[in-house]
């Protein structure tokens, strides 16, 4: 190969990919214009390939340099443009998408939360009618912490908020996917598992409820459960879709039915991990805290809560980003 030649013939396109390079470099990537951007990417490529080639080659250790400086300045502009336009679908599906599917699957996230609230009423409704119900549900150790010594068991977590934080975060995780798997048995294992959660907690804020615990009981719960049971309440919706697609997948095929339904359960998902994340800290850290004073409790679990009704309800009708169809998408 005359190296002369091939260095004149290829030496405009290394220019060409200079130039867009310093005005990317300089104002942005977002100041390329599209066919701009398509050309960046193709010169990357090219003198990749000059590269490769000029190093089985008799080519100067300066020209093999300086195509080493273009190639690593190309990739530099072309993946992290290509990451900063991932972190932009994150941060647009986490800003009206999971709103808008929340509203798009209310339905199924209400009858996950009318079945668990169920759960408690009944578990309320035993407990007062016959004392020894309690006992099916709750642990002996923790009755009698209660009924004989007066006493929570949230203050085990003082001391060690790091383990009992990280702990919680995964029950409850495990607690949700278990949740929204059930919707495999056609969703009979997420109707028990959030029945079943209801009777644990309607009995055990019974319990709680007879012995004049029930404000710092509630001072506990509150801060933390505020996030925490709207998101096992997703999971449950979750389920349903799932359960949904297997039984009645309606005017689909059954296969395009998981798709439609199972994207949109995967979308929950996607919402209902960070939220686990962020209950399980404020659980491991603030709300067994007793430098807190209970109000202070009380008011946070009330912020939280609002705060996510408002979050959830805000309007995404208007804007093409929020869609379900332009989320992240569960894979085949």
């Amino acid at each position: 190969m005359n190296i002369q030649r091939w260095i004149a013939r290829k030496e405009p396109s290394w220019k060409q990919l200079e130039t867009l390079l310093q005005k990317a470099e300089k104002k942005g990537i977002r100041s390329l214009t599209a066919a701009e951007i398509q050309s960046l990417s193709s010169l990357y490529r090219s003198v990749s390939a000059d590269l490769a080639r000029a190093k089985t080659t008799q080519a100067s250790q300066t020209l093999i340099h300086a195509l080493q400086g273009l190639t690593s300045r190309a990739y530099n502009q072309v993946y992290q443009g290509s990451r900063r336009q991932e972190w932009g679908k994150v941060w647009r599906f986490y800003r009206w998408g999971f709103p808008a599917v929340v509203q798009a699957t209310w339905a199924y996230t209400a009858l996950a939360t009318a079945l668990f609230l169920l759960g408690a009423l009944l578990a309320w409704w035993l407990a007062w009618r016959d004392p020894d119900f309690i006992a099916l549900i709750a642990p002996a150790s923790l009755i009698e912490q209660v009924r004989d010594r007066g006493e929570l068991w949230m203050g085990n977590i003082v001391g060690s908020e790091p383990l009992a934080s990280s702990g919680i975060m995964v029950n409850n995780l495990v607690v949700s996917f278990r949740v929204i798997a059930g919707g495999i048995t056609g969703g009979l294992l997420t109707t028990w598992a959030l029945f079943f959660n209801g009777i644990m907690i309607g009995a055990i804020a019974t319990l709680v409820g007879q012995n004049n615990l029930a404000y710092p009981f509630w001072a506990f719960v509150f801060p933390h459960g505020a996030l925490e049971l709207p998101a096992i309440f997703f999971a449950g919706g979750a389920g349903f879709l799932i359960a949904r697609a297997l039984l009645f997948p309606g005017q689909y095929r059954r296969v395009d039915a998981f798709k439609v339904y199972g994207t949109q359960a995967a979308q929950l998902v996607y919402g209902i991990v960070p939220m686990l994340v962020i209950a399980g800290t404020i659980e491991g850290f603030f709300s067994p805290n007793p430098i807190v004073p209970a109000p202070l409790k009380y008011l946070a679990g009330l912020l939280l809560l609002i705060g996510l009704i408002t979050y959830c309800g805000q309007r995404t009708t208007d804007r093409p980003s929020a869609r379900p169809s332009a989320m992240p998408q569960a894979e085949d």
